[in-house]
């Protein structure tokens, strides 16, 4: 039986897809296997706080993201309305996992600025106004796109057929937020960095800038991706910024939480109280 270009163009990219999508797991799975006895010492010594749930929400739900991935990538999907689904709560997860990243960071830049509340609220704000724009056009998109299969027998997974316009409209609203959020931190840094030139803060500011400079990067490169990419090519990127975030995230907080033991233990450096953001729990 003879197939198209289409076909083949369309099984191809499923193909690639799980390639990226194994290759994202390994590297998960890795980076935990790597971080594990680091990982428990954080959880068992840390003081529980808001932001500690925020940490154990952002490092675990990826797992979820990975596992409906990979099923989806490597069981056969003839049913379409089960493709909808799974595409669905992978795709809300991911959402969550985005927005528990970006929560550790805005109370970041929220202590860089002397936790200012009228900062606080305008960043949120902005926030909230992003994700409810989000989620409004992913449910439109979700409802009106179509997902494909590829013609090929033995060529396994599924992909949204048109949804590259609604799903660039996403990614430059969230690159918009994460370049705000670091000229803050950069404006900020130079107004303080006479001021306050703690290693701990220095290195606070650091993990800011790199986390909106990646996460700015990559939501420019998935709009470039859905608008000129057809067939599953499309959203190649999206979870691997998803997983990326989240690793970045996590890493950081964890490796700040080492700096700030370290400082209060040997009193070398002047204790900033971010290590689990403890002070924060009674603003926020």
């Amino acid at each position: 039986m003879k197939y198209s270009s289409d076909d083949i163009a369309s099984a191809m990219s499923l193909q690639f897809a799980t390639y990226i999508n194994v290759s994202i797991s390994t590297i998960w799975l890795y980076d935990y296997a790597c971080s594990l006895h680091e990982e428990w010492t954080f959880l068992l010594q840390s003081q529980w706080s808001k932001v500690k749930c925020l940490y154990i929400v952002t490092r675990y739900l990826p797992f979820i993201i990975l596992a409906v991935n990979l099923y989806l990538d490597f069981t056969s999907n003839d049913n379409p309305s089960r493709c909808r689904v799974l595409g669905n709560t992978e795709s809300g997860v991911g959402v969550a996992s985005v927005i528990f990243s970006e929560c550790l960071f805005i109370l970041r830049t929220y202590v860089l600025w002397n936790k200012n509340r009228m900062l606080l609220a305008a960043t949120l704000s902005t926030f909230f106004t992003v994700i409810v724009a989000s989620l409004i056009i992913d449910s439109t998109a979700s409802v009106l796109a179509e997902y494909a299969t590829s013609a090929i027998p033995g060529i396994t997974g599924c992909y949204h057929s048109s949804i590259g316009f609604q799903l660039s409209i996403q990614y430059i609203l969230l690159s918009g937020f994460q370049l705000g959020l670091m000229i803050l931190t950069l404006i900020r840094a130079i107004q303080s960095w006479r001021m306050n030139s703690s290693r701990l803060y220095v290195v606070l500011v650091k993990h800011n800038v790199f986390y909106y400079t990646c996460g700015f990067l990559f939501s420019l490169a998935n709009v470039f991706t859905s608008l000129l990419f057809q067939y599953a090519y499309r959203t190649l990127l999206d979870e691997f910024q998803v997983i990326i975030l989240a690793i970045l995230a996590t890493r950081m907080h964890h490796h700040l939480w080492q700096m700030n033991q370290h400082a209060y233990h040997s009193d070398a450096l002047v204790r900033i109280p971010i290590s689990d953001m403890s002070s924060l729990n009674s603003t926020v």
